[in-house]
Formats: C-alpha cells, sequence, structure tokens
C-alpha cells in the first residue's frame, strides 16, 4: 500500500502516543469530518467556532482510520473504542509533522505571498508544472496557521513541486509559516493596500509580506514585481538576509521576466515573454492583463525550478479562471443570454482595479450593459472611505454606466458617482440580490466583487439557481 503516512512515522513526528489498535498507515489527512475519505486520520483541531473533538463520531463513521486527539479531550472521548494517536495538542501536532513532511521531501518547493493574485498564481503553477513532474499544491486559500501545515503535512513523498500560498492579515504571521515550508523559491506577486486597517501605510504591509524571505532555503531564488512601487525595499529587504539570487518580472524594461506585449480579449490573452533576450509568444485561456501578469511570474518560476519552458506555455492555454476569481458562466435569461463574471471570492482596492479593467474589456450584446455589482471592501480601517470613494475613478475611465452596490462602505462610492451613472444601492446583500434577479436582462455582462464576509458568493449562487446554462442553439445547428 502507497501511504501517504505510515503511522510509526506520525508518531515519531507528532510525539504521540498510540492509543488501540493503529492500522499500519493512512491515505490522506482531513480535519472535516464530513468530507473525510475512507482510510485518512482525522486531526480534531479546535476552531475559533467548532472543536474537532465534538465531531469524531461522524469522522469514524465516515471512514476515518483513525483519530488525532488532544490528551486534555480523551476523557470526553471514552465511549469511543477507535484507533487514535493522543497528543498534547492537535494543532501543534500537525505543524510538528508539517515540518516533518519538509525534512522528507525531495521537491522543489515555492512559496506565494502578496497582496494580490497569490491563489491565481498558485494554480497557474499548479498547471504549468505539471507536464514536468508531480506537483502537490495549496487547496483552495489554505495559507493560513492551520491551511499551511495541513497542505504540508498532506505532500505525498513522490512530489516533485510543493506549491504553497501564504497570506497574512497582520504583521508576523509569514515569519513561522515560511520557516515550515523552507521555500526554494519565493514570490511576492504585488504589494496593494490590503488590510489597511491592520496598518499604518502601504510600507508595513510590504514588510510583512518580506518575512517570506526569512525561510529561503540557501541558494533559494526571490522573484519580485519590478512594476511594483514596493520593489527596491523588498529588494533591499532579501539583500540583507544575505539572499544573492533575486529576480523580477513586469513591464519595466530592467524586469528579468519581461512583459513585451499584451493583447487581451474578452475571453482570452496572449502576451510576448522575454527571458535572458529570448522572446515567446504565450497565449492564456483567461481574459485580464493581471493573468497576464502571474503568468510573466510563474513562468519565470518555471525556468528556476528547471522545468520544461515550453510545455508550461503550452499548458497555459488551457488555463480557466478559478471559482470566485473570474470565472464565467453564459446563462439565459428571456429570449436570450447574459454573461456573469465570478470575482465575488475577496476583494481590496488593487484587485477591485483589476476587475473593473476586465469588466471594461467584456462586450455586451445588443442592447445589453456591463453591469459592476460591488461590494463592501473590508478591513480597511481608518480609510474605508476614501477607497471606497475612488473606485469612482476606474469605473469612469472603464466606461462603466451601470453600478449595483451593497454595503454600508459603499455609500461613499455611491455619493462620489456623478448622475451620468446609473446606480441601485441596497444596503444589504439579501436586497440586492433580489434587484439583480429582477433586473438582469439579454445581452447584459455582470461582474460581481466584494470582500469574502460580505457574502456575494450568495448573488453568485442566486444568479446560477435561477438562470441556466445557455445553449447556443444556432451555433450547434
Amino acid at each position: 500500500m502507497n501511504w501517504l503516512w505510515t503511522t510509526d512515522d506520525m508518531i515519531a513526528a507528532m510525539a504521540g502516543r498510540p492509543f488501540g489498535t493503529l492500522p499500519e498507515g493512512i491515505t490522506g489527512i482531513s480535519i472535516d469530518s464530513r468530507s473525510i475519505g475512507t482510510g485518512e486520520a482525522f486531526f480534531a483541531i479546535k476552531g475559533d467556532r467548532v472543536d474537532g473533538h465534538d465531531f469524531a463520531s461522524m469522522a469514524m463513521a465516515n471512514g476515518a482510520a483513525l483519530l488525532v486527539v488532544s490528551e486534555a479531550r480523551l476523557p470526553g472521548l471514552g465511549r469511543l473504542t477507535v484507533p487514535m494517536i493522543v497528543v498534547d495538542d492537535v494543532l501543534a501536532a500537525l505543524g510538528r509533522l508539517a515540518v516533518a513532511s519538509r525534512q522528507r521531501s525531495r521537491a522543489q518547493i515555492i512559496a506565494v505571498t502578496g497582496s494580490v493574485g497569490k491563489t491565481t498564481t498558485k494554480e497557474m503553477l499548479r498547471h504549468v508544472l505539471s507536464p514536468s513532474g508531480k506537483v502537490h499544491a495549496s487547496v483552495a486559500s489554505f495559507n493560513n496557521h492551520w491551511g499551511v501545515p495541513l497542505t504540508l503535512a498532506r505532500m505525498p513523498l513522490d512530489t516533485h513541486f510543493g506549491v504553497f500560498e501564504v497570506g497574512m492579515n497582520h504583521p508576523g504571521e509569514i515569519r513561522p509559516l515560511v520557516k515550515m515550508i523552507r521555500p526554494h523559491v519565493a514570490v511576492v506577486t504585488t504589494i496593494a493596500p490590503a488590510h489597511l486597517g491592520n496598518f499604518k501605510s502601504i510600507k508595513e504591509i510590504a514588510a510583512a509580506k518580506a518575512e517570506v524571505f526569512e525561510g529561503l532555503v540557501r541558494g533559494g531564488h526571490v522573484v519580485l514585481n519590478r512594476d511594483s512601487d514596493q520593489y527596491n525595499f523588498l529588494e533591499r529587504t532579501a539583500q540583507s538576509l544575505g539572499i544573492e539570487n533575486i529576480h523580477s518580472f513586469g513591464q519595466h524594461a530592467k524586469a528579468e521576466f519581461r512583459l513585451a506585449e499584451f493583447n487581451g480579449s474578452d475571453e482570452s490573452s496572449a502576451l510576448w515573454l522575454t527571458i535572458d533576450g529570448d522572446t515567446f509568444e504565450v497565449a492564456i485561456g483567461a481574459p485580464g492583463r493581471h493573468i497576464a501578469e502571474n503568468a510573466l511570474a510563474a513562468l519565470g518560476i518555471v525556468t528556476l525550478v528547471n522545468a520544461d519552458l515550453d510545455k508550461a506555455i503550452a499548458a497555459l492555454a488551457s488555463l480557466q479562471p478559478e471559482k470566485g476569481r473570474g470565472r464565467r458562466h453564459k446563462l439565459s435569461v428571456g429570449n436570450g443570454s447574459f454573461t456573469l463574471i465570478d470575482e465575488s471570492y475577496n476583494a481590496n482596492p488593487a484587485s477591485m482595479r483589476a476587475a473593473i479593467a476586465l469588466l471594461a474589456t467584456a462586450g455586451p450584446a445588443g442592447r445589453g450593459r456591463r453591469i459592476a455589482v460591488l461590494g463592501d471592501m473590508l478591513e480597511m480601517g481608518e480609510y474605508a472611505q476614501k477607497v471606497h470613494s475612488d473606485l469612482s475613478g476606474p469605473l469612469l475611465a472603464a466606461g462603466i454606466e451601470h453600478v449595483w452596490l451593497a454595503g454600508k462602505d459603499m455609500l461613499a462610492l455611491k455619493e462620489s458617482l456623478p448622475d451620468s451613472v446609473q446606480v441601485e444601492y441596497r444596503e444589504k446583500t439579501e436586497e440586492l440580490t433580489e434587484y439583480v434577479l429582477n433586473s438582469v436582462a439579454p445581452g447584459d455582462v455582470l461582474m460581481v466583487k466584494s470582500s469574502l464576509g460580505i457574502g456575494f458568493g450568495k448573488i453568485v449562487a442566486a444568479i446560477l439557481d435561477r438562470f441556466a446554462p445557455f445553449v447556443d442553439t444556432q451555433r450547434e445547428l
């Protein structure tokens, strides 16, 4: 059997003790009792809202091979006659298993951070590295104090490339995570005013992102956005840590992985990439200049980990946007169709501007409208009113004449838009959802975007539930 971990290795790595008759090994690791697979280990992590120990019975019923539980909760689990590994603290034990996973791995390890584009770049790396070997990458946005160790602990021994997303909301959060990951390559996608409420300045955000350099292995590589205003600061920070291999991507003339030309449409992109004097034409199966910029970083990293660049470029042609990050749906309404651009996963000022620019490239049909459906950007603190009202500039520059809004902070945007823009405002997401469902018309293009906590994913879900996928019968004929 090809185990992810033998139980003996787990016990040794986690400093645990066996309880009951343990299986020889496990096939996977889960922290969700509902979706656990047969033969996997269930780690009963105590979170902010729920304690995994309360779902131990469900995990076993759903096929868990063993439980990893804390010593303090063991008396309450006495009625369960199931195999367990008992540890001092489950999350800490998962962290120790993650460290052991990294120590035993011979993979090329990549850490991805930045204010915008982390998940897109991580998924792009998964896509372009796959033709060159087995890739293990973070699921969704598993980039925090439990997501990173969980992803590391899940990394199979035969992995060729490990890609890890690293996020933060406060200073000091990246440092312990990257010291677990110990990447060969660390990339900072860009620095933007995200989580401004927790920082005094953009430079403080850059300093927090620069913590990713501290875990880099000796002789490792740093990849930076040369077009970012914080490039010089990040470069100096890396140099101060003794890092010699510093690379850059972007349109800047001195960028090592340089965007020579970009040509975008509403469904795809084409770019010309220059590396070491050679120019490569790259077709991407997803639209948006920000996607092209992420591709520069990804293809640059391909060369640094000695993967096949030609195969990576070919793979980009089949890239599709992730759910909530630009995925498009053509849906039936009335006697025609409309297009939904799902950007609902998260938002900050930089990603809002990118999404608005993406909407500007989308062509409505007939008498259709380009409609920006926008909700609050969270964690902006004292800057909230300004960053929301400032979105009026990009909207006007993009020629967006229909803006539908929800959230208390979006009032600032409503008040900053001129009468030439048709604005619909609702205080609550649910109220705006009803308006959207009743107002969309044939030919429209809707782009939906907000911070995750505002719940605009519900608007997308309601649209997809109400309107069926459009089938072009004329094209089929």
